[in-house]
């Protein structure tokens, strides 16, 4: 059975894809596809994985289509029209063959016309094959919002006519970078759950990362995309340190480095090589070099701080947003002291995208606890606890707060 399940998860994005390629319609084609799955379900246990699985599951759904088309001329003439639409819109594909329609899939769930909370939900829905009350899980909304969510989606990719399509090598530069947002907004939502019980939602980490080893599979030459899985690579190498038995975060300074995932380091550090070579760095590749640095040094002690600070030089330079100048001045803040980043941090204490981020008060909270500020320090705890989501991230705050509050005691 598991390997049932394995050829499901494989196949399930290309089988609908390719129906989706076929009949022009999302919603026909995850039906008729579901429908072939659970055939395969009752025959395969009896009669055995067959040689080519996902050419079985395609002639059953494809047939299966057709039977629903034969039963509704009238959808079937409507789907003809959408498909001749489609099929005139279409540029030649790169390299003259399209290497596999999940491509056309990708650039669909992402494409610029559906609002951004919409491109992630139809992602996880039609090429991670998550069911919907498991999508409603992952982005935190009961499941009839998220059902709500993306019929709005496929009813705007239907009425929009958007075309299920490659973009032309003119339109790549443009539409990609959605692409790859939707899918690193995925595995941020794993790295770090914005709500909930835990710190990692690890199911949603490794579906980003599945993801984006297809997208590069598909588009090898593509360095952002490279960049992006080396990324991820180099962060989720240390998931299993980032807890501890309790569920408490552990911090990147405490964490036992034995227990990173040395085969995954290795894996990311040979992609971001890849990812730097060829001309000027996308942010994805800068962000996985400095991600690098920290995988590469023995300790926290030695980790190379200069280097990683030229690095997030380079990034705010090339993406200047106000997560990024944060993190910067992190890292100053380990290079020159907590001062000179408190300094950086009070600078940028005006920007809005900040003023209810978590990571901004947290990292304020803790530079003035360094600089022994305990009075503003605590306040900043407390804001930070405010703005918390998931409990592992209030417990580590509130652990900060005791901590100064038997400062405090000590001294009197």
């Amino acid at each position: 059975m598991d390997q049932v399940e394995e050829v499901f998860r494989e196949e399930r994005g290309r089988l609908l894809a390719a129906l989706v390629r076929r009949f022009g319609d999302l919603d026909l084609a995850e039906e008729v596809a579901s429908e072939a799955i659970e055939a395969a379900l009752v025959r395969w246990p009896v009669d055995g994985v067959p040689p080519n699985p996902g050419g079985w599951l395609m002639t059953t759904a494809r047939r299966k289509a057709v039977d629903r088309l034969r039963r509704d001329q009238v959808y079937a003439a409507k789907l003809a029209v959408l498909q001749v639409e489609a099929d005139r819109a279409a540029p030649p594909s790169m390299d003259g063959q399209l290497p596999d329609e999940r491509l056309e899939l990708f650039f669909t769930c992402a494409h610029p016309a559906l609002a951004p909370e919409d491109r992630g939900a139809l992602t996880l829905r039609c090429l991670a094959g998550l069911t919907t009350p498991e999508v409603a899980r992952a982005f935190l909304v009961p499941t009839a919002t998220m059902a709500k969510r993306i019929v709005r989606a496929k009813t705007k990719i239907r009425e929009a006519r958007i075309p299920f399509r490659v973009p032309g090598p003119d339109e790549l530069p443009e539409r990609l970078p959605g692409v790859l947002q939707v899918i690193y907004s995925v595995f941020t939502e794993g790295y770090a759950a914005s709500s909930g019980p835990y710190l990692q939602r690890l199911d949603l980490a490794e579906e980003a990362i599945r993801l984006a080893r297809i997208l590069h599979r598909l588009l090898p030459k593509e360095r952002e995309v490279t960049g992006l899985l080396s990324l991820m690579l180099l962060i989720h190498a240390r998931r299993d340190a980032r807890s501890g038995p309790d569920g408490e975060i552990i911090l990147l300074e405490d964490q036992d480095r034995d227990r990173w995932d040395r085969a995954m380091i290795t894996e990311g550090r040979d992609l971001v090589v890849a990812a730097l070579t060829g001309g000027s760095a996308g942010p994805y590749a800068v962000q996985a070099a400095i991600a690098a640095l920290h995988d590469e040094a023995a300790d926290f002690a030695g980790t190379d701080w200069p280097q990683i600070v030229t690095l997030y030089d380079v990034l705010l330079a090339i993406d200047p947003s106000p997560v990024i100048a944060l993190n910067r001045a992190a890292a100053i803040a380990m290079r020159d002291g907590p001062e000179a980043g408190l300094a950086l941090l009070d600078e940028l204490a005006g920007e809005p995208r900040l003023r209810d981020y978590h990571p901004f008060a947290l990292a304020r909270a803790d530079l003035l606890h360094r600089l022994g500020r305990l009075p503003e320090a605590t306040a900043a705890y407390e804001r930070a606890l405010r703005l918390a989501g998931a409990e592992p991230e209030r417990d580590h705050v509130r652990r900060r707060l005791a901590a100064i509050t038997m400062s405090t005691e000590e001294i009197r």
